[in-house]
């Protein structure tokens, strides 16, 4: 083996990043191994054609933890982030549009287009949804109670429980509702607008390959409105140089506290010895020793392709083969000669500069899912698009554009053709962009005959790109049975794995999935804690 590091860490994503930063810092020797030729895992920035460049998967920016921006000093090294003037547009089959943001009264204002009820159970529905997602905040850079450790799990359950406790039974209630309901369950209870109801459920479908009336969706929707930019809760925004230029900048930190990062070193195995893990052997052969194995990849990646069956509990390798992955997610780049000219506002405006929602209703939604799990996508599939090139010129050529085109509900693995023969995403890309572009096309008549270069990244491709496996951008469903405690195995959701010196740092731990930071920084703080670290900054 070659020299033996302190810690060794899989996957130079935002996550492993963050990670290596807090464990740097406090003096341990880091290493980190990363498949690609670039860092940033899944938050990057690429030219896609002469002169187009853009964000390659993660597009937006609101779940970064504040504090892991102000303990990186990302500021100081070129993060900036524009909020958007507005969070959404979403146009309707009618003809018409709702916008959704830019404050209580614009909202209001044009929830009156669809119902003066909804306009006035706004403030009350924003309400409800904050204190829950304040809740969650708390929780976030918590580290959950790991079940087994008696005495110990039962104070940590407990001091993690006092927030809940804390809130009035109506509260209580809504949380409830959050965590168990559909989407459409809940916000059938708030509004009668289907417009105003797409506008919410939308966030309930992202990632997350279910329909709006699959129990539990609405918990989605709530993990996307917990976040905050430039310190306004709720806020959404463009990272100027995208994605990539905040892990660029995490790198750049990394490596001036002295981490090393092997970029093109894939790892082929996590070494165990002794029933403890103690390096990893590279796809190249080389093999490292380390006292401490980090993974930052997705635990079906880690525990069914990098470890051998017999160095894991038989029981953890079980559940871990009914751990849910796979988020119904095609991602698309496009670079444009001009704006998209929208049916119902083709001027340019604010909506170009927000998420553009194509899905105008839960049905709407509920179709695309149902279409997907029957045929692989829905003709009329679910797409969001984003024009960050609208705020940040250095994106494209003057006067062009670049747009992401986010998609929902196509199956992680395509379903077989009637005579049973298998299909493949490979052969079938090309036809599933297609209803993409159609889809745009219906609202934004001239978007196909503006576009002079793409990208498409199937849930097969994001695989193969990222190691997502089955493209699911959370690495693992964010369902009940796969949160906090139980993310990914109940007993193993405190960022230590089933083998002693493994540990976990991505989005299959808690949190969950998004650029947020806090696997990184909750896995630092349980790696520091077993070294024996109780410097004050970690109490």
């Amino acid at each position: 083996m070659t020299k033996a590091y302190d810690a060794l860490i899989i996957g130079a994503g935002h996550n492993g990043l963050v990670c290596a930063f807090y464990l740097a810092r406090a003096g341990l020797k880091v290493r980190i191994v990363e498949a690609r030729d670039v860092v940033g895992g899944a938050a990057v920035t690429e030219e896609f054609a002469p002169g187009f460049r853009n964000s390659v998967a993660s597009y937006t920016v609101s779940l970064l933890q504040p504090k892991v921006i102000a303990d990186m000093k990302l500021a100081d090294h070129g993060y900036r982030v524009i909020e958007r003037p507005i969070s959404n547009f979403l146009p309707q089959e009618d003809g018409g549009y709702l916008k959704l943001g830019g404050g209580l009264e614009r909202t209001q204002a044009e929830f009156r287009k669809f119902s003066g009820r909804d306009a006035d159970v706004l403030p009350a529905y924003y309400d409800a949804l904050e204190n829950v997602a304040e809740l969650l905040r708390d929780l976030a850079l918590r580290v959950p109670p790991n079940v087994g450790e008696g005495m110990r799990t039962l104070l940590d359950g407990a001091r993690q429980g006092r927030r809940f406790a804390t809130l009035s039974l109506e509260q209580q209630r809504d949380v409830l509702d959050l965590f168990t309901k559909s989407a459409r369950t809940m916000l059938d209870s708030w509004f009668e607008s289907e417009a105003v109801k797409a506008a919410f459920g939308f966030d309930a479908v992202v990632g997350n390959y279910a329909s709006p009336d699959t129990p539990g969706s609405a918990y989605v929707l709530l993990h996307h409105v917990f976040g905050e930019v430039n310190g306004k809760k709720g806020a959404w925004g463009h990272s100027v140089g995208g994605m990539g230029k905040i892990t660029e900048i995490m790198a750049k930190v990394c490596r001036d506290l002295g981490v090393e990062i092997s970029l093109e070193s894939p790892v082929a195995k996590v070494l165990v010895d002794g029933g403890k893990a103690a390096g990893v052997k590279l796809v190249s052969g080389e093999e490292i020793a380390a006292a401490r194995i980090i993974a930052n990849v997705g635990p079906k990646l880690l525990y069914e392709r990098l470890m051998d069956a017999s160095d894991l509990p038989a029981d953890f390798e079980r559940r871990i083969k009914g751990f849910k992955a796979g988020s119904g997610t095609f991602r698309m780049n496009v670079a444009l000669s001009e704006l998209p000219k929208f049916t119902c506002l083709p001027e340019p405006g604010e909506h170009h500069q927000s998420g553009i929602i194509l899905a105008p209703t839960l049905d709407y939604m509920d179709r695309a899912f149902l279409e997907a799990k029957q045929h692989g996508w829905s003709k009329a599939p679910i797409v969001e698009m984003l024009i960050p090139s609208t705020v940040d010129d250095s994106l494209a050529p003057e006067g062009c554009h670049v747009a992401s085109l986010f998609c929902q509900q196509f199956a992680p693995e395509l379903p077989a053709k009637d005579d049973g023969t298998p299909r493949d995403w490979d052969d079938e890309e090309e036809a599933a962009a297609d209803a993409i572009l159609d889809t745009v096309e219906k609202h934004a008549p001239g978007f196909r005959a503006s576009i002079v270069g793409s990208t498409r990244l199937s849930p097969k491709g994001l695989e193969r790109k990222f190691g997502l496996v089955g493209g699911d951008i959370m690495h693992g469903n964010m369902s009940l049975d796969q949160l906090w405690a139980a993310r990914p195995v109940l007993g193993n959701g405190g960022y230590r794995g089933p083998v002693k010196g493994l540990y976990m740092c991505g989005a299959g731990t808690h949190p969950g999935g998004g650029v947020t930071g806090a696997p990184g920084h909750n896995a630092a703080q349980v790696i520091l804690r077993d070294r024996g670290f109780f410097a004050p900054r970690w109490r």
